[in-house]
């Protein structure tokens, strides 16, 4: 990472890298894109990429592979079992993590749904700093219930506090204390809490968790899926791991816990993922579901390909100049939109830029989705796709009542090494003009309603004509583009 002077006095994050292939991108006029997402029953995730200009739905999968991982992918050895290529995904994360036993799963929500089988009885609980929408799935279909004990500056949306992913030790002791250790199936930590805007938790916090994890004789589970982004917070909000490296702020954070997973899709830059532990009763449990779920326990699902790359990203995770590329990004573009009025999660976390629908779109009621309706709007208004992080991310109760979301996101993530400033920029400006005209913007309904993860692929219906107003006065201010 490199601090730099301006001469001009602007201040901009600078990439450490330079892009050698391109692929092209298409910005359809505004009219077709209305059309697009009517077509997509106003849920972004339906939309077709090829009526989509950036796409920042999530950095899942979409992250820019380095040159090197390119390489590595060519000397993949494509055996059932035994393969090299395991040995040296595993290999490597034992040097980096310190554990002796690698699992191998096809993505993250592979590992959730093991851990969920392995650790999660009917009546247990799950005391987490937040929940991911998959998590929490598979521990309800397993008959357990996660309880959320992060701190209260968590749920506030505009806030300075560093470390806003913490767990309330206090609250998790409390939970502990009135449902029993033996109830409390693992308690689980996420590396830059993603639902409530990417929020790191410190080093220090997670040192005391475990501690509290130690006196009750509870396993702590770690979702690394985002840990390239908390490791960055930890090295540059953390007085006291300033100086520490990279790999001794992973190493340190791994000590501390029983078990990792991780989705390759977001740490290690490839498709993939796996499970990371030193304890052998909880690998020969975890084991048993691989070939029943993944595959073979040398490949679990995953392509020997994408596993070289895993190996390769692991690597360059421990790199500063590249794991500040995306929050150095985010901070800037929440920054400017700061400037504008616009509405945004403080302080910037990782994974992307936040808005806060909720005051975007203060004459919208959270029954109405508002995070959803501005998800919309916004590729109405330029192309650019984003995710619904809100009400809609919930699944209603078994009486059928609806949870309404501690808050309301439009997310928009920013790959790394995916996007340059000036497309940053340009989604900076149209959503300066989207709140200037956001009175336009009306609510929604569901039409198609999953029962299960309903924003994957439920479809919706504006509660008005909104959208087809919105789109005629882009077009009156701005034309077709």
């Amino acid at each position: 990472m490199v601090n730099l002077k301006f001469y001009t006095g602007e201040q901009f994050p600078l990439e450490m890298h330079k892009v050698r292939i391109v692929q092209k991108l298409n910005l359809i006029p505004v009219t077709e894109r209305l059309r697009a997402v009517q077509a997509a029953g106003t849920n972004t995730f339906l939309l077709k990429n090829e009526d989509v200009y950036l796409d920042m739905l999530t950095d899942s999968g979409v992250n820019a592979m380095s040159d090197r991982q390119l390489a590595a992918m060519m000397e993949a050895d494509d055996s059932y079992a035994g393969s090299q290529t395991f040995s040296k995904l595993e290999a490597k994360c034992t040097e980096l993590f310190g554990t002796n036993y690698f699992i191998p799963a096809h993505q993250g929500r592979a590992c959730e749904n093991i851990l969920a089988q392995v650790f999660v009885t009917p009546g247990s609980i799950v005391p987490m700093n937040y929940h991911f929408t998959t998590t929490k799935a598979h521990i309800v279909l397993n008959g357990g219930t996660v309880v959320e004990t992060p701190i209260e500056e968590a749920y506030k949306v505009t806030s300075t506090h560093p470390f806003k992913g913490n767990m309330d030790l206090e609250k998790l002791e409390q939970v502990v204390q009135e449902h029993g250790p033996d109830k409390v199936a693992f308690v689980r930590m996420e590396a830059g809490t993603n639902l409530i805007g990417g929020q790191p938790f410190s080093l220090e916090n997670l040192t005391q968790v475990r501690a509290l994890c130690d006196r009750y004789g509870l396993v702590l589970v770690l979702d690394a899926s985002l840990l390239a982004d908390n490791l960055y917070f930890i090295k540059t909000r953390e007085e006291s791991c300033r100086d520490l490296s990279i790999r001794e702020i992973t190493r340190r954070i791994s000590d501390l816990c029983d078990i990792l997973y991780f989705s390759g899709r977001k740490l290690g830059c490839a498709r993939g993922g796996g499970l990371m532990t030193n304890n052998d009763k909880f690998y020969n449990q975890i084991r048993e579901f691989i070939p029943l779920y993944e595959g073979f326990l040398t490949y679990g699902g995953m392509s020997v390909r994408e596993m070289e790359a895993i190996t390769v990203g692991l690597e360059e995770t421990m790199d500063l100049d590249m794991i500040s590329h995306g929050p150095q990004f985010i901070a800037y573009m929440a920054e400017e939109l700061q400037k504008r009025g616009v509405p945004v999660v403080t302080p910037p976390g990782g994974l992307g830029c936040h808005i806060d629908a909720m005051q975007f779109l203060d004459h919208i009621p959270q029954s109405q989705y508002p995070a959803g309706a501005l998800a919309a709007a916004l590729y109405i208004a330029s192309g650019v796709r984003g995710m619904e992080r809100g009400t809609m991310s919930e699944q209603r109760e078994p009486d059928g009542t609806e949870p309404l979301a501690d808050m309301e996101l439009l997310r928009l993530a920013l790959p790394r090494r995916v996007f340059t400033l000036s497309q940053v920029k340009y989604t900076v400006d149209r959503l300066t003009w989207l709140y200037e005209n956001r009175r336009l913007i009306g609510g929604l309904k569901f039409v198609e309603e999953p029962e299960t993860l309903r924003f994957f692929f439920g479809r919706l219906a504006p509660l008005s004509d909104w959208p087809e107003q919105l789109a005629a006065k882009f077009k009156a201010d701005l034309g077709d583009y």
